[in-house]
Protein backbone atom coordinates (compact mmCIF):
# COMPACT_ATOMS: atom_id res chain seq x y z
CA UNK A 1 0.00 0.00 0.00
CA UNK A 2 0.57 3.42 -0.65
CA UNK A 3 2.71 5.15 2.79
CA UNK A 4 0.70 7.58 3.45
CA UNK A 5 2.41 9.68 5.17
CA UNK A 6 5.52 9.91 2.98
CA UNK A 7 2.88 11.75 0.29
CA UNK A 8 2.23 14.75 2.74
CA UNK A 9 4.03 18.39 2.41
CA UNK A 10 3.84 18.74 5.92
CA UNK A 11 7.00 18.02 8.03
CA UNK A 12 5.64 16.67 11.45
CA UNK A 13 8.18 18.21 13.47
CA UNK A 14 7.09 21.61 12.77
CA UNK A 15 3.53 20.77 13.50
CA UNK A 16 1.62 23.65 15.26
CA UNK A 17 -2.12 23.53 15.90
CA UNK A 18 -4.45 26.80 14.94
CA UNK A 19 -7.40 26.44 17.20
CA UNK A 20 -9.30 29.58 15.34
CA UNK A 21 -9.78 26.98 12.06
CA UNK A 22 -12.54 24.48 12.48
CA UNK A 23 -10.96 21.26 10.67
CA UNK A 24 -13.54 19.93 9.43
CA UNK A 25 -11.83 18.24 6.48
CA UNK A 26 -9.84 17.48 7.89
CA UNK A 27 -6.50 17.94 5.23
CA UNK A 28 -3.84 15.64 5.98
CA UNK A 29 -1.57 17.64 3.48
CA UNK A 30 -0.89 18.59 -0.47
CA UNK A 31 -1.17 15.42 -2.34
CA UNK A 32 -0.14 16.80 -5.88
CA UNK A 33 0.37 19.92 -7.47
CA UNK A 34 -1.11 19.50 -11.26
CA UNK A 35 0.16 22.18 -13.91
CA UNK A 36 -2.12 22.51 -17.16
CA UNK A 37 1.78 22.98 -19.76
CA UNK A 38 2.46 23.57 -23.63
CA UNK A 39 4.67 20.62 -23.96
CA UNK A 40 4.70 18.14 -20.76
CA UNK A 41 7.47 16.06 -22.14
CA UNK A 42 9.75 18.92 -22.32
CA UNK A 43 8.64 20.90 -18.78
CA UNK A 44 9.41 16.96 -16.95
CA UNK A 45 12.64 17.31 -17.92
CA UNK A 46 13.13 21.14 -16.84
CA UNK A 47 11.92 20.49 -13.60
CA UNK A 48 14.28 17.20 -13.70
CA UNK A 49 17.04 18.54 -14.69
CA UNK A 50 16.76 22.45 -13.01
CA UNK A 51 15.07 21.34 -9.60
CA UNK A 52 16.07 17.97 -9.12
CA UNK A 53 12.72 15.69 -9.64
CA UNK A 54 13.02 11.97 -10.36
CA UNK A 55 10.61 10.51 -12.39
CA UNK A 56 7.60 9.03 -10.97
CA UNK A 57 4.77 8.08 -13.09
CA UNK A 58 2.90 8.74 -16.69
CA UNK A 59 -0.29 8.40 -17.94
CA UNK A 60 -1.20 9.00 -21.79
CA UNK A 61 -2.36 7.33 -25.11
CA UNK A 62 -0.10 3.96 -23.57
CA UNK A 63 -2.60 4.05 -21.01
CA UNK A 64 -5.68 4.64 -22.53
CA UNK A 65 -5.99 8.80 -22.32
CA UNK A 66 -6.89 9.96 -25.47
CA UNK A 67 -7.34 13.76 -24.62
CA UNK A 68 -4.22 14.82 -22.60
CA UNK A 69 -0.62 13.46 -21.44
CA UNK A 70 0.51 13.77 -18.11
CA UNK A 71 4.07 13.09 -16.57
CA UNK A 72 4.34 13.05 -12.33
CA UNK A 73 7.60 14.06 -10.79
CA UNK A 74 8.47 13.66 -7.41
CA UNK A 75 11.04 14.99 -4.62
CA UNK A 76 10.74 13.32 -1.30
CA UNK A 77 7.21 15.05 -0.54
CA UNK A 78 6.57 17.24 -3.24
CA UNK A 79 4.77 15.91 -6.32
CA UNK A 80 3.76 18.03 -9.56
CA UNK A 81 1.66 16.75 -12.45
CA UNK A 82 2.57 18.27 -15.49
CA UNK A 83 -0.30 17.95 -18.05
CA UNK A 84 -0.40 18.78 -21.94
CA UNK A 85 -3.44 18.53 -23.99
CA UNK A 86 -3.75 16.30 -27.21
CA UNK A 87 -5.88 18.05 -29.37
CA UNK A 88 -6.54 22.25 -29.65
CA UNK A 89 -10.94 21.17 -28.87
CA UNK A 90 -9.98 20.66 -25.09
CA UNK A 91 -10.56 22.74 -21.87
CA UNK A 92 -6.62 22.16 -21.14
CA UNK A 93 -5.78 24.35 -24.63
CA UNK A 94 -8.25 27.00 -23.30
CA UNK A 95 -6.22 27.21 -19.91
CA UNK A 96 -3.20 27.65 -21.63
CA UNK A 97 -4.22 29.73 -24.20
CA UNK A 98 -5.53 32.51 -21.70
CA UNK A 99 -3.11 31.50 -19.32
CA UNK A 100 0.08 30.20 -20.39
CA UNK A 101 1.67 27.33 -18.10
CA UNK A 102 0.19 27.74 -14.71
CA UNK A 103 -0.86 25.92 -11.93
CA UNK A 104 -4.58 24.32 -12.46
CA UNK A 105 -5.16 21.61 -9.88
CA UNK A 106 -3.92 22.13 -5.68
CA UNK A 107 -4.59 18.59 -4.64
CA UNK A 108 -5.27 18.00 -1.15
CA UNK A 109 -5.12 14.69 0.83
CA UNK A 110 -8.02 14.38 2.94
CA UNK A 111 -9.58 10.97 4.58
CA UNK A 112 -12.71 11.27 2.83
CA UNK A 113 -12.99 12.82 -0.51
CA UNK A 114 -16.72 12.29 -0.36
CA UNK A 115 -17.44 14.25 2.69
CA UNK A 116 -14.85 16.94 1.87
CA UNK A 117 -16.98 17.63 -1.38
CA UNK A 118 -20.35 17.38 0.81
CA UNK A 119 -18.66 19.60 3.29
CA UNK A 120 -17.30 22.27 1.46
CA UNK A 121 -20.54 22.21 -0.95
CA UNK A 122 -23.27 22.70 1.78
CA UNK A 123 -20.80 25.77 2.75
CA UNK A 124 -21.24 27.49 -0.60
CA UNK A 125 -18.54 26.28 -2.99
CA UNK A 126 -18.95 25.19 -6.51
CA UNK A 127 -19.00 22.40 -7.76
CA UNK A 128 -16.01 21.29 -9.97
CA UNK A 129 -15.70 17.47 -9.54
CA UNK A 130 -18.11 15.29 -7.79
CA UNK A 131 -17.00 12.04 -5.78
CA UNK A 132 -15.25 9.94 -8.41
CA UNK A 133 -14.62 6.43 -7.82
CA UNK A 134 -11.51 5.51 -9.51
CA UNK A 135 -10.04 1.90 -9.40
CA UNK A 136 -7.32 -1.00 -10.97
CA UNK A 137 -5.61 -3.96 -9.92
CA UNK A 138 -4.08 -1.70 -7.08
CA UNK A 139 -7.26 -0.45 -5.63
CA UNK A 140 -8.90 2.74 -5.80
CA UNK A 141 -8.95 6.22 -5.32
CA UNK A 142 -11.84 8.47 -4.27
CA UNK A 143 -11.38 11.97 -5.76
CA UNK A 144 -13.84 15.30 -5.54
CA UNK A 145 -13.06 18.75 -6.38
CA UNK A 146 -14.43 22.39 -5.82
CA UNK A 147 -13.80 25.61 -7.53
CA UNK A 148 -11.72 28.37 -6.39
CA UNK A 149 -10.05 31.64 -6.98
CA UNK A 150 -9.99 32.10 -10.99
CA UNK A 151 -9.70 28.80 -13.14
CA UNK A 152 -7.66 27.15 -9.81
CA UNK A 153 -9.68 24.21 -8.45
CA UNK A 154 -9.06 22.09 -5.31
CA UNK A 155 -9.21 18.75 -5.79
CA UNK A 156 -9.30 16.26 -2.69
CA UNK A 157 -7.57 12.68 -2.76
CA UNK A 158 -8.70 10.36 -0.98
CA UNK A 159 -6.18 7.04 -1.21
CA UNK A 160 -6.56 5.06 1.58
CA UNK A 161 -7.66 1.95 -0.72
CA UNK A 162 -4.49 2.33 -2.93
CA UNK A 163 -1.17 1.10 -3.76
CA UNK A 164 -0.38 1.70 -7.22
CA UNK A 165 2.47 4.32 -7.89
CA UNK A 166 0.30 7.44 -8.41
CA UNK A 167 -3.41 7.22 -9.07
CA UNK A 168 -5.69 4.49 -11.20
CA UNK A 169 -4.71 4.13 -14.80
CA UNK A 170 -1.10 5.59 -14.61
CA UNK A 171 2.31 3.72 -15.03
CA UNK A 172 5.23 3.94 -13.39
CA UNK A 173 7.85 6.29 -15.31
CA UNK A 174 10.62 4.23 -15.71
CA UNK A 175 13.93 6.62 -17.03
CA UNK A 176 17.32 6.45 -16.93
CA UNK A 177 17.59 10.58 -16.67
CA UNK A 178 17.37 10.83 -13.33
CA UNK A 179 19.35 13.93 -12.01
CA UNK A 180 20.32 13.65 -8.41
CA UNK A 181 17.88 15.34 -5.71
CA UNK A 182 18.96 19.31 -4.68
CA UNK A 183 17.16 18.77 -0.98
CA UNK A 184 13.37 19.99 -1.60
CA UNK A 185 11.36 18.46 0.98
CA UNK A 186 7.26 19.31 1.11
CA UNK A 187 5.54 22.34 -0.04
CA UNK A 188 5.19 24.73 2.77
CA UNK A 189 2.64 27.59 1.21
CA UNK A 190 1.03 28.22 -1.92
CA UNK A 191 0.17 32.08 -3.09
CA UNK A 192 -3.01 33.08 -4.94
CA UNK A 193 -2.97 36.60 -6.50
CA UNK A 194 -6.75 38.19 -6.74
CA UNK A 195 -8.33 41.03 -8.22
CA UNK A 196 -8.39 44.21 -6.38
CA UNK A 197 -10.95 44.09 -4.00
CA UNK A 198 -11.04 40.23 -3.54
CA UNK A 199 -8.66 39.43 -0.98
CA UNK A 200 -11.08 39.79 1.50
CA UNK A 201 -13.93 37.56 -0.43
CA UNK A 202 -11.45 34.63 -1.07
CA UNK A 203 -9.89 34.81 2.72
CA UNK A 204 -13.71 34.40 3.62
CA UNK A 205 -14.20 31.64 1.37
CA UNK A 206 -11.49 29.70 3.00
CA UNK A 207 -12.95 30.58 6.47
CA UNK A 208 -16.44 29.75 5.59
CA UNK A 209 -15.94 27.06 3.39
CA UNK A 210 -12.68 25.10 4.17
CA UNK A 211 -12.95 26.23 8.20
CA UNK A 212 -9.28 28.08 7.81
CA UNK A 213 -8.08 31.08 9.99
CA UNK A 214 -6.41 33.86 9.54
CA UNK A 215 -2.81 33.43 10.46
CA UNK A 216 -1.80 36.55 10.03
CA UNK A 217 -2.47 39.60 7.93
CA UNK A 218 -0.20 42.20 5.65
CA UNK A 219 -1.55 45.90 4.80
CA UNK A 220 0.27 48.15 1.98
CA UNK A 221 1.98 49.28 5.09
CA UNK A 222 3.74 46.25 5.59
CA UNK A 223 4.73 45.72 1.80
CA UNK A 224 4.99 48.41 -0.01
CA UNK A 225 8.10 50.18 -1.40
CA UNK A 226 8.07 54.37 -3.40
CA UNK A 227 6.22 52.87 -6.10
CA UNK A 228 4.00 49.96 -5.40
CA UNK A 229 2.06 48.12 -2.65
CA UNK A 230 0.05 45.18 -1.95
CA UNK A 231 -2.02 43.11 0.64
CA UNK A 232 -2.10 39.69 2.08
CA UNK A 233 -3.85 37.44 4.23
CA UNK A 234 -2.38 34.12 4.99
CA UNK A 235 -4.97 31.52 5.62
CA UNK A 236 -3.87 28.27 7.74
CA UNK A 237 -6.39 24.87 8.50
CA UNK A 238 -6.48 23.85 11.89
CA UNK A 239 -3.24 21.57 11.70
CA UNK A 240 -0.93 24.11 10.39
CA UNK A 241 -0.09 21.54 7.18
CA UNK A 242 -2.07 24.12 4.26
CA UNK A 243 -0.77 27.62 4.28
CA UNK A 244 -2.28 30.14 1.32
CA UNK A 245 -1.44 33.21 1.47
CA UNK A 246 -3.82 35.35 -0.94
CA UNK A 247 -2.54 38.48 -2.47
CA UNK A 248 -4.27 41.51 -4.23
CA UNK A 249 -2.77 44.59 -5.24
CA UNK A 250 -2.92 48.04 -3.29
CA UNK A 251 -2.85 51.67 -4.52
CA UNK A 252 0.57 53.12 -5.64
CA UNK A 253 2.66 55.29 -7.81
CA UNK A 254 3.40 52.35 -10.34
CA UNK A 255 1.81 48.27 -11.50
CA UNK A 256 2.30 46.45 -8.89
CA UNK A 257 3.86 42.62 -9.16
CA UNK A 258 0.48 41.48 -8.32
CA UNK A 259 -1.07 43.78 -10.91
CA UNK A 260 1.65 42.56 -13.56
CA UNK A 261 0.84 39.01 -12.35
CA UNK A 262 -3.17 39.71 -13.07
CA UNK A 263 -2.23 41.43 -16.40
CA UNK A 264 -0.41 38.56 -17.80
CA UNK A 265 -2.11 35.42 -16.53
CA UNK A 266 -5.33 36.99 -17.39
CA UNK A 267 -6.67 36.45 -14.18
CA UNK A 268 -6.36 35.35 -10.89
CA UNK A 269 -4.18 32.37 -10.22
CA UNK A 270 -1.30 30.70 -8.38
CA UNK A 271 1.46 33.33 -8.20
CA UNK A 272 4.27 30.74 -6.25
CA UNK A 273 4.86 27.83 -4.79
CA UNK A 274 6.86 27.80 -1.71
CA UNK A 275 9.10 24.39 -0.99
CA UNK A 276 11.01 23.60 1.86
CA UNK A 277 14.57 22.64 2.51
CA UNK A 278 16.46 21.61 5.41
CA UNK A 279 19.90 23.12 3.78
CA UNK A 280 19.26 26.15 1.87
CA UNK A 281 22.72 27.08 1.59
CA UNK A 282 23.41 23.59 -0.77
CA UNK A 283 19.99 23.64 -2.58
CA UNK A 284 20.52 26.93 -4.20
CA UNK A 285 24.15 26.30 -4.71
CA UNK A 286 22.23 23.53 -6.81
CA UNK A 287 19.54 25.35 -8.56
CA UNK A 288 21.92 27.98 -9.75
CA UNK A 289 24.74 25.70 -11.24
CA UNK A 290 21.54 23.93 -12.90
CA UNK A 291 20.56 27.06 -14.65
CA UNK A 292 17.97 28.51 -12.37
CA UNK A 293 17.53 32.19 -11.81
CA UNK A 294 17.07 34.15 -8.95
CA UNK A 295 15.85 37.81 -7.85
CA UNK A 296 19.12 40.27 -7.21
CA UNK A 297 19.20 40.88 -3.92
CA UNK A 298 21.76 44.76 -3.80
CA UNK A 299 24.46 43.75 -1.23
CA UNK A 300 23.36 46.80 1.06
CA UNK A 301 20.68 44.39 1.92
CA UNK A 302 23.67 42.34 3.94
CA UNK A 303 25.37 45.54 5.52
CA UNK A 304 22.40 45.29 8.51
CA UNK A 305 20.56 42.02 8.47
CA UNK A 306 22.54 40.88 11.52
CA UNK A 307 21.18 43.82 13.56
CA UNK A 308 17.91 43.00 12.61
CA UNK A 309 18.02 39.30 12.94
CA UNK A 310 20.45 38.72 15.32
CA UNK A 311 23.31 35.44 15.47
CA UNK A 312 22.26 32.40 12.71
CA UNK A 313 24.18 29.48 11.97
CA UNK A 314 24.90 30.49 8.72
CA UNK A 315 27.80 32.25 6.67
CA UNK A 316 26.26 35.61 5.96
CA UNK A 317 29.14 35.86 3.47
CA UNK A 318 27.70 32.77 2.09
CA UNK A 319 24.42 34.08 2.19
CA UNK A 320 25.16 37.34 0.59
CA UNK A 321 27.10 35.59 -2.47
CA UNK A 322 23.82 33.52 -3.09
CA UNK A 323 20.99 36.19 -2.45
CA UNK A 324 19.63 34.10 0.35
CA UNK A 325 17.81 36.29 3.17
CA UNK A 326 17.26 35.96 6.94
CA UNK A 327 14.26 37.46 8.82
CA UNK A 328 13.32 36.40 12.55
CA UNK A 329 9.93 35.92 14.31
CA UNK A 330 9.56 35.35 17.67
CA UNK A 331 9.97 31.04 17.43
CA UNK A 332 12.95 31.27 15.66
CA UNK A 333 14.44 32.56 11.98
CA UNK A 334 13.87 31.99 8.44
CA UNK A 335 15.81 32.00 5.02
CA UNK A 336 14.07 32.40 1.81
CA UNK A 337 14.85 32.85 -1.81
CA UNK A 338 12.78 33.84 -4.83
CA UNK A 339 13.39 32.45 -8.26
CA UNK A 340 12.21 34.14 -11.39
CA UNK A 341 9.46 33.63 -13.34
CA UNK A 342 9.84 30.08 -14.56
CA UNK A 343 8.00 30.54 -18.00
CA UNK A 344 8.24 33.30 -20.44
CA UNK A 345 4.76 35.40 -18.79
CA UNK A 346 5.85 37.03 -15.39
CA UNK A 347 3.72 34.38 -13.68
CA UNK A 348 4.37 31.31 -12.29
CA UNK A 349 7.56 31.34 -9.70
CA UNK A 350 9.30 29.57 -6.80
CA UNK A 351 10.44 30.66 -3.17
CA UNK A 352 12.90 28.22 -1.54
CA UNK A 353 12.72 28.52 2.09
CA UNK A 354 14.48 27.14 4.96
CA UNK A 355 12.67 27.72 8.63
CA UNK A 356 14.55 27.35 12.04
CA UNK A 357 11.71 27.89 14.15
CA UNK A 358 10.22 30.96 12.66
CA UNK A 359 6.67 30.13 11.31
CA UNK A 360 6.15 34.22 10.02
CA UNK A 361 6.78 34.79 6.06
CA UNK A 362 9.94 37.10 5.70
CA UNK A 363 7.99 40.79 6.69
CA UNK A 364 11.88 41.69 6.78
CA UNK A 365 12.61 41.02 4.20
CA UNK A 366 9.59 42.68 2.38
CA UNK A 367 11.17 45.84 1.11
CA UNK A 368 14.45 44.37 -0.13
CA UNK A 369 12.16 41.76 -2.31
CA UNK A 370 9.48 44.34 -3.74
CA UNK A 371 12.88 46.50 -5.04
CA UNK A 372 14.07 43.11 -6.55
CA UNK A 373 11.40 42.41 -7.93
CA UNK A 374 10.48 45.99 -9.53
CA UNK A 375 14.18 46.35 -10.49
CA UNK A 376 12.68 42.96 -12.67
CA UNK A 377 9.25 45.07 -13.82
CA UNK A 378 11.48 47.57 -14.98
CA UNK A 379 13.76 45.54 -17.25
CA UNK A 380 10.50 44.27 -18.71
CA UNK A 381 8.62 47.52 -19.23
CA UNK A 382 5.80 46.95 -17.12
CA UNK A 383 6.22 49.25 -13.81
Amino acid sequence: MTDLRNIANYDYSLEKIFPDAEDFLPLLGTDYVELYVGNAKQAAHFYKTAFGFQSLAYAGLETGLKDRTSYVVQQDKIRLVLTTPLQSDNPISDHIKKHGDGVKVIALWVEDAAKAFEETTKRGAEPFMQPTVESDEFGEVVRSGIHTYGDTVHIFVERKNYGGVFLPNFERWESVYNPTPIGLKYIDHMVGNVELGKMNHWAKFYKDVMGFANLITFDDKDISTKYTALMSKVMTNGNGRIKFPINEPAEGLKKSQIEEYLDFYEGAGCQHIAVATDDIIHTVSELRSRGVEFLHVPGTYYDSVLERVGEIDENLLKLKELGIMVDRDDEGYLLQIFTRPVEDRPTLFFEIIQRKGAQSFGKGNFKALFESIEAEQERRGTL
